[in-house]
């Protein structure tokens, strides 16, 4: 009888990277350039974490959640997000069957492994709090009985920056639910050609390269990456400099801050640390991928002023700032790869 992939002992690092860059590698198929949202979306599946993107129309943000899906081959739905929009359309109802004389429940579409939410910013507030059950606890409550989604489960959404007419900003609540929030840019040159050209020809058939099992088997991985005690004492001070920035030389930033990060805000960054250390074959984090991720893991936590906005002071302003003044420790390798 062979064994559960649940029960058998984890992959090891190097196992991993092998795994994780033959997923890249296939999804990269499809989707030219944007090679830190792919490494951010394998990130947070690693850390079992959810996902925000937001970025201008027509940069490949649905096409590289449906393709991560594909890859993976879990269930996958999709969602677009309208103001008419509401919980019913989400997450399900109970439906009277007048043949039977009873009621019968009727689940949405969040019960799927990877739920696309499309222009998350479009639905009214009722919708985007109906989907802060099931992100934060994977469970769906409608009447008085209580449905679990599947496992995994990962909310990948997306939302578009430059209009303002029809859209509901995001309570702070539900922006704090995602692990990281990634700000994607315009392709480069040479990307964009590439990406013009294989839109010439029908796209590749992609071929399943993890099984759910086998993500499960990473993810537990990545719960034994070694963290030091330097590294999460680091992540703290790096959220305490946006709550408190002149306990850091950084008063002259207190006047655009509002609120800062909460304490999910370092959870998130060792979380993702973890993944990102057994993404690039190790089974340790170091100090670089606190630095790598930290602006991830911070933007959609940071509250701004209306002085901040005035003057076109943004979050990647103030985090910059907040790494640069913010010691960064020095970790014992030995020590770690030990540990």
């Amino acid at each position: 009888m062979t064994k559960q992939a649940t029960d058998a002992p984890p992959p090891s690092p190097e196992e991993a990277k092998e795994r994780l860059e033959q997923t890249l590698f296939e999804i990269r198929r499809v989707i030219a350039g944007q090679d830190a949202m792919l490494e951010r979306v394998l990130v947070c599946l690693l850390a079992q974490g959810h996902l925000l993107i937001e970025g201008v129309p027509g940069l490949a943000k649905t096409l590289t959640i449906k393709t991560t899906a594909g890859v993976l081959g879990g269930t996958f739905q999709r969602v677009q997000f309208t103001p008419d929009l509401v919980p019913s359309d989400l997450v399900g109802t109970r439906i009277y069957r007048a043949g039977e004389g009873k009621f019968d429940t009727e689940l949405g579409p969040v019960f799927c492994n990877f739920l696309l939410a499309d222009e998350i910013n479009r639905a009214p507030a009722k919708v985007q709090s109906a989907l802060l059950e099931v992100m934060q606890e994977h469970q769906v409550t409608i009447g008085h009985d209580t449905h679990k989604v599947p496992d995994p489960f990962l909310v990948l959404a997306t939302q578009n920056p430059i209009e303002s007419e029809g859209t509901y900003p995001l309570p702070e609540a539900q922006v704090d639910r995602f692990l990281l929030k990634i700000v994607i840019g315009y392709p480069a040159h040479d990307e964009e050609l590439t990406i013009v050209q294989r839109q010439l020809v029908p796209h590749p058939e992609l071929r399943q390269v993890l099984t759910l099992d086998e993500l499960k088997d990473l993810q537990r991985a990545t719960g034994g990456i070694y963290v030091d005690p330097a590294l999460i004492t680091y992540a703290v001070e790096l959220a305490t400099a946006t709550r408190a920035p002149a306990r850091y030389g950084l008063g002259e930033l207190g006047d655009y801050i509002a609120y800062g990060a909460s304490p999910r805000g370092p959870i998130a960054v060792i979380q993702a640390a973890r993944a990102l250390a057994l993404l690039r074959g190790r089974d340790y984090a170091i100090a670089d991928d606190v630095q790598s991720l930290a602006r991830d893991a911070f933007r959609h936590r940071l509250v701004l002023s209306y002085q901040a906005l005035a003057e076109e002071v943004d979050a990647e302003k103030i985090l910059d700032a907040v790494l640069a003044a913010v010691p960064v420790p020095q970790v014992d390798l030995a020590r770690a790869s030990a540990a």
